[in-house]
């Protein structure tokens, strides 16, 4: 920080004395003022408010958790959905008897005495960015490494910020990266990064959330806020699940990408070739481990089988029916021994969704049907979201029976490998190519025992029965959990074909995507805002990149080969003919448009 001091007193002309006070700014603007008095009582009207609005709070793996913990300096790392996040986890730290940690906060959230108490709570403050700013990043570097130094517990959300769709964001790279070059800086305890699962049935922030997918501006955070808990308090938000994943070790981390690190200490402005890949491979674990201990409740159940009706709506018995299929499947898969799930059965699950506003019973001669609150739908896609990595394998398998009666092991095999690099990508899934072919095997096997494909002949070809059938039925639901990400991959590959190779630049095709997702939206008698995100679509494209399906020219034009037309071909098998063309349709039209412009 000293030279810091130095290097800012020479860059502004300014003298050592005010550089100092600068630091020192900077230093109280930062830290957390820790008061145990403070937590105590938090703890007291913590509980009363969880009694006040939730059903309860369940906590799972937290023993397993407990055991490791004294041995380690530990990084608690949530998923962010919620501000209710933070307290949850600081909340259940203190009640089993641990302290709570120090919490990285937004300076956003550094409001007129309420951020007094937030950093009573253990928050420390940091800009949203601060690459150019020397002496600010010396001063919080320094402050991070000696928290870490004294042994004190942090937590902090590597998404950047909460997601707006029920789906983990991608990690960002910056704490993580300051945490590892603090520990080298002085190795004091092993460093064990605990990633932390929550999951809601429903969301304080539920309205918020839709309106900023639906284009609003997101609002900055406010005092007038604390003005809205009235009518919070006054609503009923179901259950709360807890869970703790399995943690990830940065020492064998570092073993595997920089051996020999322990006899060569980081010096302050180095940046070696091994931290950026580390720190890539951190985030990735850390979200991958997330996943890996979701607790899947009713209203997730619900979300992901009405959402694939055509008007969220389906008959009683059907409903049941579904998700007794789902129960199933969540009892029978292997993704991850973290995994938890409602116990209740079909019939509690439908009574409980109607008991909390999600769905609705319309009476009818011929048997109730079970309907989705419409004003709700929007909302309930983000409760789908929450367990899209544990439907995607699934739905995957399902889709490819949706257009085609019959097809070979082995084409099934190639286009689902095809396509995996990029569920991977986007939804944080555990298998590398070799047990996803496992995976795939282990998907198909319980298909067979469900009754919904059968395998006939010893050429490998996989069937599904006629589709007037009930497994017919069964089948179609569960391939359109994931069709809408299938449609965002199709719109992509559509438009670079129409457009041909070496003719669109990123940003280009970025804009022509969005376009063509928000028209086909508009046609569509429901898509959530979330199609047209162009966060979804960025990645995707990205990854096309890195996959080498695309390359960049000295134009910054982008080309491709046959992988991508490749990819359009096995649409085909997943797609229906209506969502093809239709979609073929729309980007020539916002080809026209953007070169009228």
């Amino acid at each position: 920080v000293r030279t810091a001091i130095e290097e800012q007193a020479r860059k502004t002309n300014v003298s050592e004395y005010k550089a100092w006070k600068q630091a020192r700014k900077f230093a109280y603007e930062i830290a957390a003022d820790y008061s145990y008095a403070f937590v105590r009582i938090a703890s007291f009207a913590l509980t009363w408010f969880w009694n006040r609005i939730y059903d309860g709070v369940e906590l799972q793996h937290f023993e397993k958790f407990k055991k490791l913990a004294p041995d380690y300096e530990v990084i608690y790392v949530p998923c962010h959905r919620s501000h209710i996040d933070y307290l949850l986890v600081s909340y259940f730290v203190y009640q089993n008897g641990l302290v709570p940690p120090h919490i990285a906060a937004g300076i956003n959230m550094n409001l007129p005495v309420l951020g007094r108490f937030i950093r009573k709570g253990g928050a420390f403050y940091l800009r949203r960015s601060f690459r150019t700013q020397k002496l600010y990043a010396a001063v919080f570097h320094e402050y991070l490494s000696r928290i870490l130094a004294y042994g004190t517990a942090i937590e902090y959300f590597i998404e950047g910020t909460r997601s707006r769709t029920g789906r983990l964001l991608h990690p960002k790279g910056g704490m993580l990266s300051m945490t590892v070059r603090g520990f080298l800086k002085s190795q004091t305890r092993p460093v064990m990064f605990q990633p932390v699962y929550v999951g809601y049935e429903r969301l304080v922030e539920g309205k918020s959330y839709t309106a900023e997918l639906s284009g609003q501006p997101k609002k900055a955070e406010s005092l007038s806020d604390l003005l809205k808990i009235s009518s919070v308090l006054k609503k009923r938000y179901g259950k709360v699940h807890v869970s703790f994943a399995e943690p990830v070790f940065l020492d064998n981390l570092l073993d595997s990408h920089a051996p020999g690190w322990r006899d060569n200490p980081l010096e302050d402005e180095f940046k070696p070739g091994w931290l950026n890949p580390l720190v890539s491979d951190l985030g990735e674990k850390i979200m991958t481990r997330m996943n890996e201990a979701a607790h899947v409740n009713a209203i997730n159940l619900l979300a992901v089988i009405l959402l694939t009706t055509r008007k969220q709506a389906m008959a009683r018995e059907e409903l049941q029916d579904q998700l007794s299929l789902y129960l199933n499947l969540l009892e029978n898969c292997h993704y991850s021994d973290r995994i938890t799930f409602t116990r209740k059965t079909p019939e509690e699950i439908i009574a409980y969704g109607i008991e909390l506003g999600a769905i609705e019973a319309q009476q009818h001669p011929l048997g109730d049907i079970i309907t989705l609150q419409p004003e709700l739908a929007v909302q309930l896609t983000y409760f789908r979201n929450n367990l899209s990595h544990l439907v995607a394998l699934p739905s995957l398998v399902a889709s490819c029976f949706l257009n085609e009666r019959k097809i070979k092991r082995a084409k099934l095999y190639r286009i689902s490998l095809a396509i995996y690099p990029f569920l991977k990508s986007e939804l944080f899934l555990p298998w590398d190519e070799t047990s996803f072919q496992d995976a795939i095997d282990d998907q198909i096997k319980w298909l067979r025992e469900q009754g919904l494909l059968m395998e006939k002949g010893e050429d490998g070809m996989l069937e599904r029965e006629e589709g007037s059938s009930q497994q017919a039925q069964r089948l179609r639901i569960m391939g359109h959990a994931q069709i809408q990400t299938f449609e965002r991959y199709y719109i992509t590959t559509a438009v670079l074909a129409k457009n041909g190779s070496g003719t669109l630049t990123r940003s280009e095709l970025e804009r022509l995507c969005i376009l063509t997702a928000q028209r086909i939206s508009q046609l569509s008698e429901f898509a959530a805002p979330e199609f047209y995100d162009r966060n979804l679509f960025r990645q995707f494209i990205a990854q096309l990149r890195q996959s080498g399906a695309l390359t960049t020219n000295q134009e910054e034009k982008l080309e491709f080969g046959e992988k991508i037309m490749e990819m359009s071909e096995d649409a085909k098998i997943i797609l229906s003919k209506d969502i093809r063309h239709s979609i073929m349709r729309v980007a020539p039209q916002v080809l026209q448009d953007s070169n009228a412009d």
